[in-house]
């Protein structure tokens, strides 16, 4: 069963439906969530399939748009709560957990092997050692390169593999004396600066380190973060230069045309770049090069999640269902019909798209943590400064002393010490 509701009205009806009792004799497990129309039909494929294997259990989906349940969520949850919400991972779902209002499913995970077939999504379903989420669904990013340009450059064609960093430098070289971007974005909205620093910050001091950064834990003045800023020094001199009066599109328009290389950006991209004239043969993806050696290779992907509610009133059976959506058939179902990827590893992916395949590959394999980009990771003020910070080094990196100062002037008046 499934209601639907948009706008200003959409949190009173829905504290209306979850205390009407839903007369019937079968158990009920009520579901807040914000889906557009392709995942809502996928939601509802998933629900009556586990309730054709669990027919006593009637599981109830309220659907919101999007802005309607970022403005409620907050507000059913501490009024009259469902038994399950949607939301993301990671930092993002902290202040949900540290309120009270998501509950504690460590039991769910153990019982049902989670922890071996969510292996990348354990760290960032988990919070002071417990679970708190369920992730069904992801998207890789990584970078997408033009095969056309390397061999333009006389520069060989990596695998999924990639490359080592110093490879990536040398190579970035070589497209510099081509006169061939080495590395394209378009920063005209801040966030696509954002998955280069992820990365850079990731493979210089690993995935926990990233995750206090972005939670304000973590100084801007620390050697650590100096670090980062030295290996983003070594890159900026090749990111195409006009990046922060472009936005992404702009910049992808740049590699299909073979004006730069390489993209650092996430799958959702592939049909921009198809859209362009790219094809199979030409369009490539590999994993962000290891910096650092010996750092387990964490990767950004952000990560839908469902939660079981502090104020769950049936929350046995919601546990039940949120058994099924992790499980490797359900996550299969689902991420094939919105063309994401699912993340327990022994789920399928279509085998016929490269670019699914070599991204659930890369996030199956990823050890060492899956992050959620950065303007999920850090709180919505944090996150803008950030980005705001992290353009302004990869266009003026001799003022990475002041960007730095400002950085930290941010994270003190933010996150009082």
């Amino acid at each position: 069963m499934v209601h639907k509701l948009t706008g200003a009205v959409a949190l009173g009806a829905a504290l209306m439906l979850s205390t009407s009792a839903f007369a019937q004799d079968k158990r009920v497990v009520t579901w807040n969530a914000d889906y557009d129309p392709i995942p809502l039909a996928a939601a509802e494929a998933l629900i009556a399939d586990f309730e054709a294997a669990n027919p006593e259990i009637d599981v109830v989906l309220t659907n919101f748009d999007h802005e309607a349940y970022k403005n409620a969520i907050r507000n059913f949850l501490t009024a009259d709560p469902p038994d399950l919400a949607n939301w993301y991972a990671a930092n993002r779902m902290r202040p949900f957990v540290e309120a009270g209002l998501f509950a504690d499913i460590s039991d769910v995970w153990a019982n049902n092997g989670l922890m071996d077939s969510l292996a990348s999504s354990v760290l960032s379903s988990t919070i002071d050692g417990k679970q708190y989420a369920v992730p069904y669904t992801y998207y890789q990013w990584g970078i997408y390169y033009n095969r056309d340009a390397y061999k333009a450059a006389g520069v060989d064609v990596p695998g999924p593999e990639g490359v080592t960093w110093d490879q990536f430098l040398a190579n970035c070289e070589k497209f510099k004396a081509a006169n061939i971007d080495c590395v394209t974005t378009g920063s005209s909205a801040l966030w696509p600066v954002a998955g280069i620093f992820d990365y850079v910050s990731m493979r210089t001091n690993g995935y926990q380190f990233h995750s206090d950064l972005a939670a304000g834990k973590v100084s801007w003045t620390s050697p650590e973060v100096a670090a980062v800023f030295d290996n983003l020094g070594k890159l900026q001199p090749y990111v195409t230069a006009n990046h922060a009066a472009i936005d992404w599109q702009d910049a992808a328009a740049l590699l299909v045309q073979g004006k730069a290389a390489n993209y650092v950006m996430g799958n959702f991209a592939v049909g921009v770049f198809k859209e362009g004239g790219m094809t199979n043969d030409n369009l490539g993806f590999m994993v962000f090069p290891e910096i650092t050696a010996g750092i387990a290779r964490a990767e950004e992907a952000p990560t839908d999640t469902i939660h079981l509610t502090s104020g769950a009133k049936n929350p046995e059976d919601a546990k039940t269902f949120l058994a099924y959506v992790a499980s490797a058939e359900a996550q299969s179902k689902w991420n094939a019909a919105v063309g994401q990827l699912p993340t327990n590893k022994n789920a399928t992916v279509d085998p016929a798209d490269p670019f699914l395949t070599a991204g659930f590959q890369a996030l199956s394999t990823a050890t060492g943590g899956i992050a959620q980009f950065w303007d999920r990771d850090a709180d919505a003020e944090y996150a803008k400064v950030g980005m705001e910070g992290f353009q302004q080094f990869l266009v003026q990196p001799e003022q990475r002393d002041a960007i730095l100062e400002r950085l930290e002037a941010a994270r003190t008046r933010l996150y009082p010490q």
